[in-house]
């Protein structure tokens, strides 16, 4: 099978029931095929446009679709919902996941791997469509290589997944913190104070870097690049001594200090192993007021970043990646996920997809043309 990964580096073995021809009955060339949808991770604008992508064309093409509820947990529970052209009518526009969406690891045990592959047999599901970021196509791409048909859809507003130039809901998540920048200038400006702006990104700063050059930040700080807490300090003093009484600065929630680590709100781990982050904003605007005597606040954006319709980018560029999704499945062409590369749709195997995170372009750093710690 192309692009099959070798059995030895998986963590779980195939379950001892399940036989080659089993797996291998795809109703392929003309015939309907039972095809799962699930939505894993973190939820993002523009999943419900994936959905409603996929079920249309897929049913131009003859297949049917069952709806996962609530990602992978749901196919652990065989809780799921019946997908046709009725069910997604009028969902374009809307924010979320009509699926639902959790960060379950239905690999995380052998008794869960077994349940997984039972159910995936029991609910008669000839392929899977994934979507998701770098743990939920992770999933996907081990799945494949145990004999499953999965395709791959990228979900991340982080826009950190490899062999994609963007994943939809970034465009949406940008938007939110520029308008939200636009908003804290006033006020800023009005109290002549410092404003830190945390947004989301655990190893890569896009969302920073775009959301800051279009909101006009005085400082971007991002993950990687530690920054240097004295630096960020020099530019709101050399700002303040030319007469500006104001700055605003973004940091990634991922951003490090050079002489510090991550910074965490906790020592919990999810199911995946990702700690939570949390407190770089709060941490910046405590010592830029102590080392600089300039009022400063903080603001975290959180799950403001995810929230809301997507833009009109994410809608065409969701669309775009679930009707190729629908059409890899006829295709036969499995252990793949669909990507925009240039402005042309594309598929590249979901070990290329998920093999490293995608960090920033330093010269797209550079070229922001503003302070960075």
């Amino acid at each position: 099978m192309r692009g099959e990964a070798p059995l030895s580096r998986l963590n779980f073995l195939l379950p001892s029931w399940i036989e080659p021809a089993a797996m291998d009955r795809s109703k392929i060339g003309g015939v309907t095929m039972n095809v799962g949808i699930l939505t894993g991770g973190g939820d993002c604008p523009g999943l419900n446009a994936v959905i409603r992508a996929v079920v249309k064309r897929g049913t131009q093409l003859g297949h049917g679709f069952t709806g996962i509820k609530d990602g992978w947990k749901g196919l652990l529970n065989r809780s799921t919902i019946k997908l046709d052209a009725e069910a997604v009518l009028g969902i374009l526009q809307a924010g979320g996941t009509m699926l639902g969406t959790s960060r379950t690891n239905p690999l995380k045990s052998r008794a869960d791997t077994d349940s997984l592959m039972k159910n995936i047999k029991a609910l008669d599901l000839d392929s899977l469509v994934c979507i998701g970021g770098d743990d939920t196509l992770g999933v996907a791409a081990k799945l494949f290589s145990m004999g499953i048909k999965t395709v791959g859809v990228p979900k991340t507003i982080d826009n950190d997944l490899s062999a994609t130039d963007f994943t939809f809901g970034f465009d949406t998540a940008i938007n939110v913190v520029t308008e939200s920048m636009d908003r804290l200038r006033s006020t800023a400006e009005s109290h002549h104070r410092v404003m830190v702006v945390e947004v989301m990104g655990r190893h890569a700063g896009w969302i920073a870097v775009y959301g800051g050059m279009a909101g006009g930040a005085d400082a971007i700080l991002i993950p990687e690049k530690p920054f240097d807490i004295d630096e960020v300090c020099a530019c709101v003093n050399r700002r303040s001594e030319a007469g500006t009484l104001f700055s605003l600065i973004v940091a990634a929630e991922g951003a490090v200090p050079k002489e510090g680590n991550m910074i965490t709100q906790n020592g919990e781990l999810d199911a995946f192993g990702h700690v939570r982050l949390g407190g770089v904003g709060e941490f910046l605007a405590r010592e830029i007021e102590k080392r600089t005597n300039h009022e400063s606040r903080h603001v975290v954006l959180g799950h403001l970043q995810r929230g809301g319709s997507p833009t009109a980018f994410d809608r065409v560029l969701a669309t775009r990646l679930g009707v190729r999704a629908a059409e890899l499945i006829s295709e036969g062409r499995f252990g793949r996920m669909v990507a925009l590369q240039g402005n042309r749709i594309v598929d590249v195997s979901l070990e290329e997809a998920t093999g490293k995170t995608k960090t920033v372009d330093m010269e797209l750093f550079r070229t922001a043309g503003v302070f960075f710690g």
